[in-house]
């Protein structure tokens, strides 16, 4: 065995767990669901083929149609979420990132602190705790009659408000792209700031200026990894419900809905199917803002 052979083998034998890990935990599901996905499923029954009439009842065939208006309804909550709170959530990281790149005692501290609701944010604990404090008797309604506010509503209980609490939580995880926005900033030369304050550019010009477009390449990453993420919201949703989607449906995001079809009513063709939809809908929204970022991002060479 000649010495270039022995390279490879040992090569390939470091990458056998992570191989067996792709094959059989991401590949294996991924074509079984595909395969599913044009079946009916029930768990209790083998896969029969059904063709495209799951994809057929979901966008308002003749069959459950309580189930396709559920359906598009999780799809308009869906998107109402992810164009509201991505949005919120990047403005938000962004202005404390800018507050954070100073040079103070302690801020070390400060931006550990400013990042621990990203690493809670997603955990059941506060999903709950977020649904005791936005309840008819919750901590929010105690402050606000405090200060002499009257006829509060039960905002997490409440149609108009229920998707409102669940966009300010997604916004209260911010810190994680607070930290790639910080990172970015301090990779802006800081030459270009002294020279803008000798030709008289004040602050905000500053900002539109040198601030944005130096930082366009990371706003774009964060953008679609942020959306990417917000399709995907489930566990938050599922709890602040109570895993039905209510009130009247108002918190059904795509993935709960995705998850009572499957689990609930045991119709796993059904979801896989929307799954596969899912997928789609993230890969057009994706490669959208790839065509799109092309006028809008620039990158350290000038492109």
């Amino acid at each position: 065995m000649n010495k270039k052979l022995r390279e490879n083998l040992t090569s390939y034998a470091f990458l056998t767990p992570w191989l067996l890990g792709f094959f059989i935990l991401t590949l294996y599901p991924m074509f079984s669901s595909l395969y599913l996905a044009f079946t009916q499923y029930s768990l209790r029954q083998p896969p029969t083929w059904v063709g495209l009439r799951n994809f057929i009842t979901m966008f308002g065939g003749s069959e459950t149609i309580m189930g396709d208006e559920r359906f598009l309804n999780s799809v308009g909550v869906t998107f109402k979420f992810v164009f509201l709170s991505v949005p919120l959530k990047l403005i938000f990281a962004l202005v404390v990132a800018m507050l954070m790149n100073k040079k103070l005692k302690l801020i070390g501290l400060y931006r550990a602190l400013y990042y621990i609701p990203t690493l809670l944010g997603g955990s059941v604990a506060i999903a709950v705790l977020w649904r005791r404090i936005f309840a008819g008797d919750g901590l929010l309604n105690l402050i606000l009659m405090k200060i002499g506010m009257t006829d509060l509503p039960a905002w997490i209980s409440n149609p108009k408000y229920a998707l409102g609490t669940l966009i300010l939580l997604a916004v209260w995880q911010f810190g994680s792209p607070m930290i790639i926005f910080l990172a970015g900033l301090q990779q802006i030369p800081k030459e270009y700031y002294e020279a803008s304050s000798v030709d008289g550019a004040g602050k905000i010009r500053q900002f539109f200026a040198i601030t944005l477009p130096g930082l366009s390449p990371i706003i774009f990453f964060n953008l679609v990894m942020q959306m990417v993420s917000a399709f995907q919201s489930f566990t938050q949703a599922f709890i602040v419900s109570g895993g039905s989607g209510g009130p009247l449906d108002s918190t059904m995001f795509y993935s709960l809905y995705l998850y009572i079809k499957g689990f609930g009513f045991s119709e796993m063709g059904y979801a896989a199917a929307m799954a596969w939809v899912l997928l789609l809908i993230i890969a057009v929204l994706t490669a959208f803002a790839f065509k799109v970022s092309g006028n809008l991002v620039t990158y350290g060479s000038g492109e």
